[in-house]
């Protein structure tokens, strides 16, 4: 009885996941309403609180996906709750993404889930538990482009159109960069079990300096524009203009100047 209830405690969603979601849905329904007296604030608390929902969704999908395929261990470290506070880097899975959403708008990927790989057999379920997490990005984006390529946006409010926009963005860029086959992130995870083991014990120490290898390269004038070229094709063939994009992230950089043709779009 004591094993059935403690497997059941493991994978009780965390009242810290439910007060995240909690504030999405008040600030959401604030800056759809204009209920907030400004809206740069209500923008910001939801856009950020839906990213940081994203983030515990990109993480649990690893761990679920690594559960079925055979790591039993994933309850007892909490990956199941989806408590952003239980990840094993909680700093690189949460935190660093946030603040790298507040300085420039990049859906920047995080940190992994802890997993046991030698409990798992087959190289392709590797690959998925790695896959998991930027498709569950690609998911959200999906929600979050819906409105604008089924055309379902009369009677949206500019201000919600925009963070919608915006957090549409960050999806397709955090799916994008985890995508990227670098030591360390996902993309790599993905294509590991079907390299050499010579190969993999070359690359291996370069594992933790991926992420600053990434950011490094995206600070790069001539690497930052390519990049968010690509960006904005991808969000322009799915309904999303450039306008609306910046928009966004000028209502959510509230402690800025905002650009008064956003003001007036609303």
């Amino acid at each position: 009885m004591t094993t059935a209830t403690n497997r059941h405690s493991d994978r009780r969603i965390s009242p810290v996941f439910l007060g995240i979601v909690a504030v999405m849905a008040v600030t959401g329904w604030a800056t759809w309403t204009g209920f907030a007296e400004q809206p740069g604030v209500a923008v910001f608390l939801f856009v950020t609180a839906a990213w940081i929902v994203s983030l515990c969704l990109h993480e649990y999908a690893h761990a679920r996906t690594a559960l079925h395929s055979g790591d039993i261990s994933i309850g007892a470290k909490g990956y199941l709750t989806l408590n952003p506070l239980a990840y094993t880097h909680a700093l690189l899975s949460i935190v660093l993404p946030v603040i790298f959403v507040i300085m420039g708008g990049i859906g920047l990927p995080g940190g992994a889930v802890w997993i046991e790989r030698n409990r798992i057999q087959g190289r392709w379920k590797h690959s998925l538990i790695s896959a998991a997490g930027p498709l569950t990005n690609v998911l959200f984006a999906v929600v979050c482009t819906a409105p604008f390529w089924l055309d379902a946006l009369d009677g949206v409010p500019a201000d919600f159109r925009f963070a919608l926009a915006f957090l549409a963005l960050l999806q397709v860029t955090a799916a994008l960069l985890n995508f990227l086959p670098v030591p360390g992130l996902d993309g790599y995870g993905m294509i590991e079990p079907w390299l050499s083991y010579k190969i993999r014990q070359q690359v291996e120490p370069l594992a933790p300096f991926g992420l600053l290898l990434v950011i490094a390269i995206l600070w790069i004038p001539a690497v930052n524009g390519v990049f968010f070229d690509v960006i904005d094709t991808l969000l322009r063939g799915l309904g999303i203009d450039e306008i609306s994009t910046y928009c966004g992230q000028n209502l959510y950089r509230f402690w800025t100047d905002t650009d008064q043709f956003c003001t007036v779009g609303s």
